[in-house]
């Protein structure tokens, strides 16, 4: 399940924090960082994915 968790955060960051924390303080983090560069949005996913 991670491999399609970090497949999804290659493609769209912030659906890979969603899939693994849900709706909270992460994925809306994740969201602005995707909006302010997609590079920072990648990182932030997959940092949450390792972390959990």
């Amino acid at each position: 399940m991670d491999l399609i968790r970090i497949i999804f955060s290659i493609l769209l960051p912030p659906i890979g924090v969603f899939l693994q924390v849900g709706i909270g303080g992460a994925f809306w983090l994740n969201i602005l960082l995707t909006l302010f560069g997609y590079i920072p949005g990648v990182i932030h996913a997959i940092y949450i994915i390792g972390k959990h």
